[in-house]
């Protein structure tokens, strides 16, 4: 890696005081993580002066780049007027209104903090519909991480069991047994399983939840066409509630959602990561009928203090402005392409054992040639491969989060000469691996 002799002996005095010495296990990486002191458009500064190109983007909510000076603007006005209220405030009602008008699924809305709120939520809320307990997740899709949903989100091919019936996985300690009885893992991909799963186990699923791509734990997997209207069918077929995780590519890859890109309507849809552009925000949206078993208009409960601050409300409507501007996503798709397209010609012209995989603004290179539509595809690639292209690209000053089921992001900050670069020294790396 590059000189960072402060973000080491800032890790050393960080594992004092800290579990791990960070505040999220995904921020490790050895030989110790890099503290970040600036980020600005399209780059990322360390505490040791180094400038990356970011691809990392935060795991994604910077969609419009670092510190967007509209956004920043809105929230210093915001600021003079009060942080938080306890009570309602106008800016509530107004994005309400904006996703209203441009989310499908979006009859109605709620706001919580977090992804992992709001998957929790729309879980709670489907079970109080329905009256059943158990949901169905997909093998490789990450939903947050409360108990219901912190299964076989990367399991290995060990622990997973046969593809046609796959095993929970618990993603980690302290889950209770009882939490295992209440989810059935199918394969992404899988209609048949899928159809099989349902039929037999229908009078006990409240919902079904799925990423329309899966990009939580499994990189960047597309739907196979047809897919998703199929789960719209049979979800529909058997009132089980069909919940879209739209926390990843909700405003990264349309305003509506992917739902507007597939067509297909969700009950529920779950947003959050690019809704501010980093500030922490997300909501649960969908069916009146459903959404109104919300308190007080029904009997399942919804809190929380920070719901709805108007400074993550002032950000929101915000982003939602710029990205109303609809050049913004066009471009955005324009350069994901870019990138997808050139890394596969080096790799093919270098005869590199890999593939770059990606929608939109969303990519990841994967060191295997294996056609890739469900998770256990991903894990035909060569991880220590990864990392090491990892840590040459960090040198050249391209940051990628070193986690090889993860994914890179592309924001409205990055330009042409960004990606030129990008893909001069990947090239580069790429000789140095073969």
């Amino acid at each position: 890696m590059k000189e960072m002799k402060k973000s080491k002996k800032l890790f050393e005095e960080a594992k004092k005081l800290t579990p791990g010495g960070v505040h999220s296990a995904l921020r490790f990486f050895t030989p110790y993580p890099i503290f970040i002191s600036k980020a600005k458009g399209s780059k990322i500064y360390d505490v040791d002066g180094n400038q990356y190109i970011d691809y990392h983007l935060a795991f994604g909510p910077v969609v419009l780049g670092h510190a967007h000076p509209s956004i920043t603007a809105a929230v210093k006005d915001q600021l003079d007027k009060g942080i938080i209220y306890g009570l309602c405030n106008e800016l509530e009602v107004k994005v309400a209104k904006k996703i209203a008008t441009h989310v499908p699924s979006a009859q109605m809305v709620r706001f919580c903090n977090s992804g992992t709120e709001a998957t929790y939520h729309a879980i709670r809320l489907a079970r109080a519909y329905t009256g059943r307990s158990k949901i169905v997740k997909f093998e490789g899709a990450y939903h947050g991480w409360h108990d219901i949903v912190s299964f076989s989100s990367n399991p290995t091919l060990k622990e997973a069991g046969p593809e046609e019936c796959p095993v929970p996985v618990p993603d980690t300690a302290g889950i209770s047994e009882d939490s295992a009885k209440q989810v059935i893992i199918v394969p992404f991909n899988n209609q048949e399983v899928v159809e099989k799963t349902i039929k037999k186990h229908h009078k006990e699923i409240a919902a079904l939840i799925t990423e329309p791509i899966l990009h939580g734990s499994a990189t960047c997997i597309p739907p196979k066409e047809g897919f998703l209207k199929f789960l719209r069918e049979i979800t529909q077929e058997y009132n089980i509630v069909l919940i879209f995780d739209e926390v990843v590519t909700g405003f990264r890859h349309h305003l509506g959602g992917a739902q507007k890109i597939f067509n297909v309507t969700p009950d529920l849809t779950t947003f959050a990561k690019a809704m501010a552009n980093g500030f922490p925000v997300a909501a649960v949206c969908g069916k009146k009928e459903i959404m109104e078993n919300f308190t007080p208009t029904g009997n399942v409960d919804y809190g929380g203090t920070f719901n709805g601050n108007p400074i993550s409300m002032a950000a929101t409507l915000a982003t939602i402005g710029e990205l109303e501007k609809n050049e913004v996503h066009k471009y955005l798709f324009t350069l994901g392409e870019e990138i997808r397209n050139q890394l596969n010609q080096t790799i093919a012209q270098l005869e590199i054992e890999a593939q770059t995989v990606g929608f939109g603004s969303v990519f990841q290179i994967l060191f295997t040639k294996r056609e890739i539509f469900n998770y256990r595809d991903t894990l035909s690639s060569n991880n220590k491969l990864f990392v090491e292209f990892q840590k040459e690209m960090m040198k050249r000053g391209i940051f990628i989060l070193p986690k090889p089921n993860k994914r890179c992001h592309i924001s409205a900050a990055h330009t042409k000469d960004d990606i030129d670069y990008t893909i001069e020294k990947a090239r580069e790396v790429f000789k140095m691996l073969r």
